[in-house]
């Protein structure tokens, strides 16, 4: 093969390889979330926002009456995957996570939020 033909089979391969890495990359992910530890009174949300906003998803946190924050995130499934181990490993510098419980993992067409805050 040479010429022309070759230079268009490239270009199809380099096409179909690309297709191929954007259509997993841009696979969506929601998951909720429930921290428990030390979690309250020590900027838990503030810092889940910042690191929900470096990584690129989006979302919500919120504290609860029983001491402990829950939210959703969504986004790329490797950068929800990377606030998974965020919320369940670092959290605030002052806080001490014990458990992190993740409830409705699912796959989704598109995101439901623009970005990533906290409610009240």
């Amino acid at each position: 093969m040479r010429g022309p033909a070759r230079l268009l089979l490239l270009l199809f391969l380099c096409f179909i390889m690309t297709y191929r890495a954007m259509s997993s990359a841009e696979k969506l992910k929601s998951v909720d979330y429930e921290v428990f530890g030390r979690v309250q009174g020590v900027c838990f949300r503030m810092y889940t926002e910042d690191e929900a906003r470096k990584l690129g998803v989006v979302g919500w946190v919120k504290n609860t009456r029983q001491g402990t924050v829950v939210g959703q995130v969504q986004g790329p499934e490797d950068k929800v995957n990377s606030m998974k181990v965020w919320l369940s490993n670092v959290g605030s510098p002052s806080s001490r996570i014990d458990q992190t419980q993740f409830s409705d993992e699912k796959e989704i067409s598109q995101l439901q939020f623009k970005g990533f805050g906290t409610k009240y």
